[in-house]
């Protein structure tokens, strides 16, 4: 057992110091859940999903601290998915548990004075979640709760519990009907599809990049211009399929801003130039999105 709680705090001591950016991330994310869960789900009787939405309505029925019941609960679903669960995820994942859980409770001693419309209250609440779940994803790690059953289920027998999700929530939501009345939960459902929107948006703007095919008489000026701005080429030999003559062919990654930089660049150099552009969801590698992160 020792051997074990050495090991972890030796694991957590080193994954800290390499990845300091994502442990900032990490904590910053929490903090703004646990802001956003303790001033407007909690003050207004919202219900919450998951291991909070346990948390939730533990506190609305029986007065249990929520920080607590997040705490232990996720704490024994790590104990029980430990052998499963990707260093990297875990560490992540039990930073965000602890500065969540630590954040409920520093933010339950200060008071604020809150709106009484309840509407506008809940798009806050899940414009905050939602903003901290994406800077959470984007980081590599979770908030626990249910993402760590479905990557250790998906890690044990290959399964997808989008579904298995879905019924445990829509469960905690139909037990807050009765602890908190249809109006709160028709609120909160509002502010879980903010959160979601939010969530996505936030994720896919961090990834955001364009493809760009580049087929153009002048490779090498192009892919020296390219290189200049940071960006890789690869070089493909292509053929006309009409002329049957050979063109070179580039591809290369690039954000919004340096697609501009690009277009000016071969209208200047090489109007003849054939470009597609389009959206690439993701991009894993260097110089983009890191394999750690997953």
């Amino acid at each position: 057992m020792k051997n074990a709680v050495r090991k972890f705090f030796t694991l957590s001591y080193a994954l800290i110091t390499s990845e300091w950016k994502a442990v900032a991330i990490i904590i910053t994310a929490s903090l703004l859940q646990a802001f956003a869960v303790n001033y407007f789900t909690l003050h207004y009787r919202f219900p919450d999903l998951g291991v909070s939405g346990i948390a939730v309505l533990s506190n609305y029925i029986f007065g249990i601290s929520p920080s607590w019941v997040i705490l232990a609960g996720n704490i024994l679903l790590v104990m029980w998915a430990w052998q499963d669960l990707n260093l990297r995820f875990l560490g992540l994942s039990l930073i965000a548990i602890f500065t969540f859980s630590a954040g409920l409770s520093i933010f339950a001693l200060y008071p604020l004075s809150l709106p009484d419309d309840k509407f506008m209250a809940t798009v806050i609440t899940g414009l905050l979640k939602g903003f901290g779940n994406g800077l959470m994803f984007n980081a590599g790690g979770s908030s626990g709760g249910t993402d760590i059953i479905a990557a250790a289920l998906r890690r044990r027998y290959g399964l997808e519990v989008g579904r298995f999700t879905i019924f445990i929530n829509l469960f905690i939501l139909a037990l807050s009907v009765g602890v908190v009345g249809l109006e709160a939960v028709v609120y909160g459902a509002v502010g879980l599809y903010v959160n979601g929107i939010t969530t996505d948006n936030v994720t896919h703007s961090f990834d955001k990049r364009k493809q760009a095919i580049i087929i153009t008489n002048k490779p090498d000026e192009v892919s020296h211009f390219i290189n200049e701005h940071g960006r890789g080429v690869t070089r493909l030999e292509g053929i006309g399929g009409y002329t049957g003559q050979k063109r070179p062919v580039l591809i290369t990654l690039l954000d919004p801003r340096q697609v501009v930089i690009l277009k000016r660049f071969l209208k200047e150099h090489d109007e003849r130039a054939f470009v597609s552009i389009c959206d690439a969801a993701e991009v894993l590698g260097e110089g983009f999105k890191s394999w750690r992160s997953l």
